[in-house]
């Protein structure tokens, strides 16, 4: 028979022993959160703010190409002239013109040898009767009887392009001067193939006008010889003119300004 031992105190004991399994249990639960990773926290972005769709806007309108300066096309003319029109771009285009701006063949321009510089002047082919309404920019033609020379542009708008050459009437509808009167004036000689037959001539020139400045130049058609009278005088220059002749080229009575 074996005996019972009997251990003093077991109840007391035995709950020390339910106390610290509970601890250890604990103990263990907390271990195991903590070797769980930790998740990372997102900062999601605020949503982008939708703008209103802006308005469309409207390209502006082009100007009309047969009156850019905006003068009334059916104005009643100050000055008249009819003659043949002929048209200039290359090798002009992009060279400075007689006042002071570069050429542009594809601007609204023109070139005439007696109006004041930035007329008005509204140019209508008589065969068609179209007109347009150009400025005057720069000096010339200087070929034979022809009255003015448009750019490019006004060519194609007046029919004078493709044929090269059309009868057309000139009105001038705003002048910043006098047409008849005043302004400075010289005589023009030329083309001359050959530079030094413009040499000869403007030697020549300056024994008979001395009193009058007498220069050569070069441009892209030839070459030229201009006679500027004391005091750039229309009277004068225009007394020059008729006793000047050539057989090169021709003589033509230019307005300065």
């Amino acid at each position: 028979m074996i005996p019972t031992v009997s251990v003093p105190g077991s109840k007391g004991l035995r709950s020390s022993f339910l106390v610290i399994g509970l601890g250890v249990f604990a103990l263990l639960l907390l271990l195991t959160g903590c070797g769980e990773k930790k998740r990372a926290k997102t900062t999601l972005p605020p949503p982008p703010t939708i703008s209103a769709p802006e308005a469309r806007k409207t390209p502006p309108a082009e100007p009309e190409e047969s009156n850019p300066e905006g003068v009334d096309a059916n104005g009643k003319a100050i000055w008249s002239q009819v003659g043949i029109a002929s048209w200039y771009g290359p090798p002009y285009h992009n060279r400075r013109g007689a006042n002071g701006e570069i050429f542009d063949t594809n601007a609204m321009t023109a070139a005439h040898k007696t109006l004041p510089m930035n007329s008005i002047v509204r140019v209508t082919n008589i065969k068609t009767q179209k007109s347009a309404i150009v400025r005057i920019t720069d000096r010339g033609p200087f070929i034979g009887d022809r009255i003015i020379d448009l750019s490019l542009a006004a060519a194609k708008e007046l029919d004078v392009w493709r044929p090269g050459t059309a009868r057309v009437r000139v009105d001038v509808l705003e002048a910043p001067a006098p047409i008849e009167t005043g302004g400075r004036w010289c005589v023009q000689v030329g083309a001359f193939t050959k530079q030094n037959e413009a040499i000869d001539l403007k030697e020549k020139l300056l024994r008979r006008y001395s009193t009058s400045k007498v220069i050569e130049f070069a441009g892209p058609t030839g070459y030229w010889v201009r006679i500027r009278p004391a005091a750039d005088d229309k009277a004068r220059a225009e007394e020059i003119s008729r006793f000047i002749s050539v057989e090169e080229g021709g003589v033509f009575l230019v307005r300065l300004d």
